[in-house]
This record gives C-alpha cells, sequence and structure tokens, in this order.
C-alpha cells in the first residue's frame, strides 16, 4: 500500500466499519518500520487489504477489510493466506488478531482458517467500549 492507493482504501474502510480508522491513522500505521501491507486488486481496483506487523516472533494484523461488492468470494481468506505465507517465510510461530465480539463473519472466517480465541479483551475498542476477541493461528515453521 502506498499513498496513492489511499483514497480506494479509505472507501473500503468506511463502508465495512462502524469506528472507521482516518486516513491519518493509515498513514502512521505505513510508517512504522515492520508494518506490511496486501492489497486486493481487481483490473487495477482494490477491492480489499489487510494490514499487520512482522514481529520478531510472531505476525500481528491490525487491519483488513474487503469491499462490500466482493464480500463471500474469497478475498479475505486469500488475504490471511498471504499474510501467513510471508509469516512462515520470516520462521514465525503465529499470527494474532483481535476482532469485535460482535464481527461474527470475520469470527467465522478467522476460525475457517485455524484461528483459535485465546481470550477476551474488556473494552479493547476506544471507540464505543466493545470487547475484543483474542484469536492466533499457530503455525507449523
Amino acid at each position: 500500500m502506498i499513498l496513492a492507493d489511499l483514497d480506494e482504501v479509505m472507501a473500503i474502510e468506511r463502508t465495512s466499519f462502524r469506528h472507521p480508522w482516518s486516513s491519518r491513522f493509515f498513514l502512521e500505521e505505513l510508517q512504522v518500520a515492520c508494518a506490511r501491507s496486501v492489497l486486493a486488486e481487481i483490473n487495477g481496483k482494490i477491492i480489499g487489504y489487510v494490514l499487520f506487523w512482522l514481529l520478531p516472533e510472531e505476525v500481528d494484523i491490525h487491519n483488513i477489510a474487503v469491499h462490500t461488492e466482493f464480500r463471500r468470494q474469497g478475498i479475505g481468506h486469500v488475504l490471511l493466506q498471504q499474510v501467513a505465507e510471508q509469516a512462515r517465510s520470516r520462521n514465525s510461530s503465529r499470527i494474532t488478531l483481535e476482532v469485535r465480539v460482535s464481527n461474527l463473519p470475520a469470527q467465522k472466517l478467522y476460525k475457517s482458517m485455524g484461528f483459535v480465541s485465546k481470550g477476551l479483551r474488556k473494552g479493547y475498542y476506544s471507540d464505543d467500549g466493545e470487547d475484543a476477541l483474542m484469536m492466533a493461528l499457530e503455525l507449523d515453521t
């Protein structure tokens, strides 16, 4: 993801989340040395993205979304597979993420990929105080 992609990414972000990230937050995220991103595109149009950090022992997913017109077509699955490939290539032992307890479609996707619940973070989301489910995918290295 580069600055030129931000308008398309923000359009997906705003339609995907009740409390979307700001463009400033995306720009700050992209400046972090360990931050990486993967874009899904069709005919040059961005239809999905994932942002994650490559940490020494694991990968932490920070944000993933797919354009509403392209959901339930396997795009999220492919984005997560790309993250897993990068994690495995670095011999990371796991991929972690937090997901809103109310976001059942995302939880279903993560579980289908092998993620399991590792606990609950009470009041994790500062925008509305919703709890987050911590999930992890243990990787074969």
